[in-house]
């Protein structure tokens, strides 16, 4: 960037960030984890704010039903069959290209996420699930990261900062993850494009407040949005860290990192589909497996992603063996089709 400010001229004119708080963006590396409709808001906000360093993990692909949400992908995307990471780095670049971006186009999981967050200043949330969280929970709290969590269905979201020592973590105010088929999904209820931009705007602001030091303006508990009913709420969860024994940053013990608890097959917001990830590592060979499977059904693939699809389902493969499997929600399904035709 150099002393060269005037792309930030107008963000700069804000008393709050000033010329010190741009330089201060600019020497901040953030960990964006999950790049779909609050991802792609938050990356989109924080490469224009001018952030130093990016690194974007996703681990799924660009399809035609995130068009209408996820603002960093278009109708070339799809049909380029291109990982969401890969897709938003490219786009990035156009927008600002004094940014220092990395994509990394894999599963976050106990295995890998301490490397995945090292040496990150501020990590935010674009997953869709529980589980991720709670393992991203795990790995601030014991590296003390400070993370800023997010939430969207249907209508509905919700925010709060996690500031490891100074606030109550995740699981001080969610014990466990929703059980399946009780809590709201993409699948079940949807989800509308404008909570998403909201939800991704406020995680974006708190995290500029964060790198800029501007502690004292950070957003206190934990806000909830509906504006379909038109609902604006904070909730005081403070003493949450105080009367509540937490597990993770009270009793140190992080059971989703040490892979305690969690699992190795999840359901994926809003796709009747459902990712199997093994445990150890195995490098997948595209062409050899495309000689396989090619006389059984329709075979695409590229460097990034292996489909293949058979009756109602299709197969997602990644290089690291990791599959989501399209047309069914049901695990034991999901698996006998991996097994059938990837292995085991």
């Amino acid at each position: 960037m150099g002393d060269n400010l005037n792309r930030y001229s107008r963000q700069i004119l804000f008393s709050e960030i000033g010329e010190e708080g741009q330089r201060k963006l600019k020497d901040s590396k953030v960990v964006l984890v999950g790049c779909g409709a609050l991802g792609t808001v938050i990356a989109n906000s924080l490469v224009r704010a001018g952030v130093g360093e990016l690194k974007i993990i996703d681990r799924d692909f660009v399809e035609l039903n995130n068009l209408q949400r996820q603002i960093l992908f278009d109708e070339e995307d799809v049909e380029r069959n291109i990982p969401k990471a890969i897709a938003a780095v490219e786009k990035l670049k156009k927008i600002n290209s004094e940014v220092k971006l990395e994509a990394v186009v894999n599963d976050v999981n106990f295995t890998n996420v301490e490397s995945l967050v090292e040496g990150t200043k501020l990590l935010l949330d674009g997953t869709d699930n529980f589980e991720v969280r709670f393992l991203l929970n795990d790995a601030c709290v014991k590296a003390n990261i400070p993370w800023i969590y997010g939430s969207c269905v249907g209508s509905y979201g919700m925010s709060m900062n996690i500031i490891p020592g100074r606030t109550p973590c995740l699981r001080c105010l969610f014990e466990t993850a929703p059980l399946p088929g009780v809590a709201l999904t993409c699948d079940t209820a949807g989800v509308i494009s404008p909570i998403a931009n909201i939800i991704g705007s406020i995680e974006t602001v708190e995290a500029i407040k964060y790198l800029t030091d501007k502690f004292e303006r950070l957003s206190k508990g934990l806000l909830t949005i509906d504006i379909w009913e038109d609902s604006f709420e904070k909730f005081d969860i403070n003493d949450r860290k105080d009367k509540f024994d937490c597990p993770c940053c009270k009793q140190r013990k992080f059971e989703f990192l040490e892979g305690k608890q969690g699992s190795s097959i999840t359901s994926l917001c809003g796709r009747n589909a459902v990712q199997i990830t093994q445990k150890s590592i195995a490098w997948v060979d595209f062409e050899e497996l495309a000689q396989r499977l090619s006389s059984l059904g329709k075979v695409t693939f590229n460097k990034y992603i292996f489909k293949f699809s058979i009756d109602q389902f299709e197969i997602n493969l990644f290089p690291d063996s990791r599959a989501i499997i399209k047309g069914t929600d049901d695990f034991s399904v999901a698996r006998g089709l991996y097994a059938k035709y990837i292995g085991t």
